[in-house]
């Protein structure tokens, strides 16, 4: 029997929630962020402008994109998305950011990658979730070895910053393995 979710958008601390006009404020101010700036992607780390932010989560045919909000004070924390959406072939790559240090290690990005899972395979019906991680980032891979996320393999010497060079670290998790999780 089907469980029926009293609401998909929320979790216990965060709810995916659309963007706002009001949030570009403080989407700058972690531009401003090189830790978050460098875990976030492995471009250049360049701080983008109000129009590039107000242009983020704009419906697309292959990508899904939700602002982080807390429950409790619909406070913006981050961003979560799934995009590179190959409907045929049921698959999509994660990307999430918490954007505060402050709000980085407190369970937000936890609780938004079990709402985001359950939203890609109960909702998208998609197969297959990916995401690719710069090795640096053991907070992040820890994340997303709770959520379930498996090593599939290691891209190496992808990421220059610094003067050193580092791998990305491939990761993914199947809809049967996020099922059978659910069932413990």
């Amino acid at each position: 029997m089907t469980t029926v979710i009293s609401n998909l958008f929320h979790g216990e601390r965060v709810k995916l929630a659309v963007p706002r006009k009001e949030d570009i404020g403080l989407m700058l101010k972690w531009g401003e962020d090189a830790d978050y700036l460098r875990n976030v992607d492995t471009e250049m780390a360049i701080p983008r402008n109000s129009e590039q932010l107000m242009s983020e989560g704009l419906p697309g045919s292959n990508e899904v994109y939700f602002r982080l909000r807390t429950i409790e004070k619909d406070r913006l924390v981050g961003f979560i998305t799934i995009y590179g959406i190959e409907w045929n072939n049921r698959t999509g790559v994660l990307a999430l950011g918490i954007g505060d240090a402050a709000d980085r290690n407190k369970g937000y990005g936890t609780d938004a990658l079990r709402l985001i899972l359950r939203y890609a395979f109960h909702e998208l019906n998609l197969d297959r979730v990916g995401l690719e991680v710069i090795e640096y980032n053991a907070g992040g891979i820890k994340a997303y070895e709770r959520a379930g996320f498996l090593v599939e393999g290691r891209k190496r010497s992808m990421v220059y910053r610094d003067g050193k060079r580092f791998d990305i670290i491939v990761m993914g998790i199947l809809r049967s393995e996020w099922e059978a999780l659910q069932a413990k």
